[in-house]
């Protein structure tokens, strides 16, 4: 009898196809469009021009920010609505917070989340969405980490374009904030001083994905500096680099109040619309800079045309508001458990995970049963139910026996329990946006003081309750709530497990019931390093008004200091065992094909990540030790083995030659894949003699 021989399973790691599809930005007619744009400034006075560049008011209406539009000339205005994390209006499912998502290092997951994000805004009658955030996490202490996806570049493109095409569906997206915007207690006034060479290397590829690969319709501008000029009136940054470089077609609008310093200054750099109304761009500054020279009437048509273009492309005229029904659907609140739940990291499980439902559980901690979705700054989201871990256990099932502590009960009795579960972490009051204006710590308020972290350790007193519960538990598991890396080397060595579980959404609760029980294997990895302590990473100081920037912060910082994390990037356990091999490299003319065996070699179902690193052996410029190229998601049953292809462009391997532009040099290109940054075990190299490659 013949044997059945049955082929793998093939899988890519970015599917072009599949995570652009549907992306209105993608598919414009863009002579048509420019007819249309030059028809309509033909038709239109100065003072109508002058309107397509400002919003409307201070304070939303219905939760939206109007800019420009004439019923009279049939424009519609622009609705803008925050939406890192959902819509930032009325109820609206509330996601887990960026980094969460990053966790997941899954593309097409994210797709679906800018799609659902996208289609709620829409529904709300909104036809912008300020998202995604894709500023560096530069250093774990950002008070904003929660609403951004990584440390490293491309992995922060892969997520963020990936959102932009989703979300595009619908409606307009805005990448976020246009650029180097990473501390928030001097985000007003610091200068994030950086050289040509970690600007194009480091700090912006990311933004130039999200505009060239999914044509992002708008750009925000960052409130801060670079090399000491604002964002929002920095030439290079918002004509020469944005425009000229990457030709985008869109708009930028600047962030909120402060993110317009100036009249001609900022109109000439190529900042199009001031946000959220006309302070700067108002009918007396700009008629001053006219008849002073300092502005013309063609600058002004110039900005108007910008920003009436993607209003023509995106068919705003014409557009029909999805049924109201879908905020807060099934299917998004599915999506928002799902995410949730592949977004957990376990960092430790000295087999105690995942647990029975015969055991009996003690649930620890004030945070067990509080809603927390993260900050309460401008990425807010309200949903109608939020879960908590303590609630989501005991929905479980009935069968589970749960006691509860909170934070200052009596544990004398915990030991009579099998395992307990203890949940700490951060809230807003401990980090998030900083609004100086707004400054409520009451738990009725929608903004408190969020700001940046000094210190990356939990509470004195959370440490303490979980010292305390290790002493008397017979087992115990940490849940750790947060935006970003948290401390844990005074009492990690005490506890049996531990898992991040970030800032999980409304279904977060659901998530942990289900990942703790087994019903789902956690699959997220970190995008983010886990120190052993603040003093491993950069330089951090909360007040600085001048950061100097260069090619090295997250992994890339502790590898040249030959630093070893407590938790690396990349890192992440499952309930069962994967296995890589066979990585073969193929060469097609201006990119790479890496194809690479991955099995589930355990007993559970479960996802891989397998990630792709590059070195440069004998390079002719200082480079880091790796870098992240590519990186890809595989859920495979028990024994089951699929093939994986990463895709990866010669324009990966450049560095930035100020002089030259990007250059691939002649040198060694050291390739390895692996499961983890630091354990890279498949390796090929290829050696490139410098001849015949001409930058794209």
């Amino acid at each position: 009898m013949l044997e059945t021989i049955t082929a793998n399973r093939s899988e890519k790691a970015f599917d072009r196809e599949k995570i652009h599809a549907g992306n209105i930005g993608l598919n414009v007619d863009h002579a048509a469009v420019q007819i249309e744009v030059e028809r309509l400034l033909a038709s239109m006075s100065l003072q109508q021009k002058i309107h397509e560049i400002r919003g409307w008011q201070a304070a939303p209406i219905d939760g939206l920010y109007y800019a420009g539009g004439d019923e009279a000339l049939k424009i519609p205005a622009y609705k803008m609505v925050d939406g890192p994390r959902g819509a930032r209006t009325g109820m609206a499912t509330a996601f887990p917070v960026a980094i969460a998502r990053g966790a997941t290092f899954n593309v097409e997951l994210e797709r679906r989340v800018g799609l659902a994000a996208g289609l709620e805004v829409a529904a709300k009658n909104g036809n912008v969405i300020l998202a995604p955030t894709i500023n560096l996490l530069r250093h774990p202490g950002w008070g904003r980490a929660q609403e951004t996806y990584s440390e490293d570049t491309f992995h922060m493109g892969a997520m963020g374009v990936s959102f932009v095409s989703g979300a595009q569906n619908y409606v307009l997206t805005s990448p976020k904030h246009f650029a180097l915007n990473n501390i928030e207690m001097t985000r007003f006034e610091m200068s994030a001083n950086v050289d040509d060479r970690s600007l194009h290397e480091v700090y912006l590829p990311h933004f130039k994905r999200c505009v060239v690969e999914g044509a992002a319709a708008s750009v925000m501008s960052a409130y801060n500096k670079i090399n000491g000029i604002y964002c929002g009136e920095h030439p290079v940054l918002l004509d020469d680099i944005l425009r000229e470089d990457w030709g985008f077609k869109g708009f930028v609008e600047s962030d909120w109040f402060l993110g317009t310093r100036s009249t001609a200054a900022a109109i000439n750099a190529g900042m199009d619309i001031e946000m959220p109304v006309g302070y700067r761009f108002d009918d007396e500054k700009i008629t001053e800079a006219i008849a002073a020279g300092e502005l013309t009437e063609e600058t002004i048509t110039r900005n108007a045309g910008r920003a009436l273009y993607q209003k023509i492309a995106f068919d705003l005229a014409n557009t029909v508001v999805p049924d109201a029904s879908v905020v807060e659907c099934s299917q998004h609140i599915e999506l928002a458990r799902e995410v949730a739940e592949k977004s957990f990291v376990l960092l430790k499980n000295k087999a105690v995970l995942p647990l029975s439902t015969s055991q009996r559980i003690a649930v620890v901690g004030d945070l067990a049963d509080v809603p927390n979705l993260g900050d309460r700054g401008s990425s807010m989201v309200t949903s109608s139910e939020v879960t908590t871990p303590l609630a989501g256990l005991r929905a479980f099932g009935d069968e589970v026996a749960i006691n509860y502590y909170t934070s200052d009960a009596d544990l004398g009795d915990i030991g009579e329990s099998d395992v307990a579960v203890v949940v700490v972490g951060l809230t807003y009051k401990e980090e998030g946006e900083f609004i100086p204006t707004q400054q409520q710590e009451s738990e009725g308020s929608d903004l408190a003081r969020g700001g940046d972290r000094d210190d990356l350790r939990l509470p004195e007193s959370q440490e303490q309750l979980i010292l305390d519960v290790a002493s008397k538990a017979k087992k115990t598991i940490v849940l750790l709530e947060g935006g970003s890396a948290i401390e844990v080397s005074s009492w990690v060595n005490e506890v049996d497990a531990l898992m991040m579980i970030w800032y999980p959404g409304r279904e977060g609760g659901h998530a942990v019931a289900r990942v703790l029980f087994g019903m789902v294997s956690p699959s997220g990895k970190l995008p983010v390093s886990f120190p052993r302590s603040i003093s491993q990473l950069v330089d951090w100081d909360i007040t600085a008004l001048d950061i100097t920037h260069d090619l090295y912060h997250g992994y890339r910082y502790l590898d040249r200091k030959e630093e070893q994390p407590e938790f690396p990037f990349g890192f992440g356990l499952s309930y069962t065992e994967f296995t890589l091999e066979g990585l073969q490299v193929e060469r097609a003319e201006d990119r790479f094909f890496l194809n690479v065996s991955v099995k589930n070699s355990g007993n559970t179902a479960g996802a891989a990540v397998p990630q792709l690193y590059v070195s440069y052996l004998n390079s002719s410029v200082e480079r880091p030790v790796k870098e992240l190229k590519g990186f890809g998601w595989v859920e495979l049953e028990p024994g089951e083995i699929a093939d994986l292809e990463i895709e990866m462009s010669d324009q990966e391997l450049c560095y930035y030659d100020p002089h030259h532009g990007w250059v691939l040099e002649a040198c060694t290109y050291d390739f390895r894949v692996g499961q983890v940054s630091d354990n890279l075990p498949l390796e090929s190299t290829w050696s490139f003699d410098g001849k015949d490659w001409l930058p794209e």
